[in-house]
């Protein structure tokens, strides 16, 4: 006979952070399952997008794809497609052509026998999605760098694992790009990004992702230091309009992809958010701004 949990907590370092996956509701040979086919299937989302592995999808793209169409796993063409999106409907601010830029401050590492590329203009157009999984880039100068969402897509893939073994609720967590699901809410509580040391309010989450950003640390459980900076496309510097920003939103993959766009753009990013039926908190010279949406899910700090 199975016996019987009422929850599990687990964690592993993966992405490039720790990732914890809590569940509840089913019997613990169940639970155990699906939790390993959770962190599996992050796994193999590192494994596809990540910038410095040389058999990622990622880099064969930026090896080969400026020359040549090239087949992609179904996940990394799908990211590819919301980011392209993302891109569109942020005019641009939104951009994981980044990459040459996030090399040239030392963000991400050098290529061997590659040149760091030029800079070149922002461009819709820069990657073409073709039939059967295929992308191609618009010229050898492209390079892209998924950092900025894959991480909330591969948490929506793990959330996804533990639906399909039946599991009924839980929250995944990797580094601060969360989601949640099921009917009982969660608590999470977000640090002040220039005081971590100093909890700013508590968010009730439920069936929902949350992801934020910070200029120096992140805003969640860890007290180092962030390891990756938002670049503004059009200056091709750090963003430094807001001292950190958490987004709400349907899934992972859209709340971590919209932190960078409100990092750039702050309260101008308003009618985005609406699009994606998000919502925001924004941070900036010690002041917290929360979007009209989301002031009855947010408990301040006294």
């Amino acid at each position: 006979m199975a016996i019987a949990s009422d929850s599990i907590r687990r964690a592993r370092p993966l992405l490039g952070t720790f990732v914890e996956i809590e569940i509840a509701g089913a019997c613990r040979s169940d639970m155990d399952g699906a939790i390993d086919a959770a962190f599996d299937a992050m796994a193999q989302v590192h494994r596809l997008m990540s910038f410095h592995e040389p058999d990622s999808d990622v880099s064969r793209l930026n090896r080969e794809a400026g020359l040549h169409p090239l087949a992609v796993h179904a996940w990394t063409f799908e990211v590819l497609d919301t980011a392209i999106e993302l891109h569109r409907r942020s005019s641009g601010l939104f951009d994981v052509t980044i990459a040459p830029a996030l090399q040239t401050l030392g963000l991400l590492p050098r290529l061997k026998d590659r040149p760091v590329p030029a800079p070149i203009a922002a461009s819709a157009d820069a990657i073409e999605l073709l039939p059967d999984h295929k992308v191609r880039f618009r010229s050898t100068d492209v390079m892209i760098d998924l950092g900025g969402i894959a991480k909330g897509f591969a948490v929506d893939r793990a959330v996804a694992a533990l639906r399909d073994f039946g599991v009924p609720g839980g929250m995944v967590n990797a580094g601060g790009d969360l989601r949640a699901f099921g009917v009982e809410p969660r608590a999470v509580h977000i640090r002040d990004p220039r005081d971590p040391g100093r909890s700013v309010c508590r968010i009730d989450v439920a069936d929902e992702a949350l992801a934020s950003t910070a200029r120096r640390v992140e805003l969640f459980e860890s007290r180092e230091p962030g390891g990756s900076a938002v670049i503004d496309p059009g200056t091709q510097r750090p963003a430094s309009r807001l001292d950190g920003v958490t987004i709400r939103a349907p899934s992972c993959m859209i709340a971590d992809g919209l932190t960078k766009v409100a990092m750039i753009s702050g309260t101008d990013a308003g009618q985005l958010l609406e699009f994606y039926r998000a919502g925001a908190l924004l941070f900036s010279d010690g002041d917290v701004q929360i979007t009209s949406d989301w002031y009855h899910r947010v408990h301040l700090a006294g």
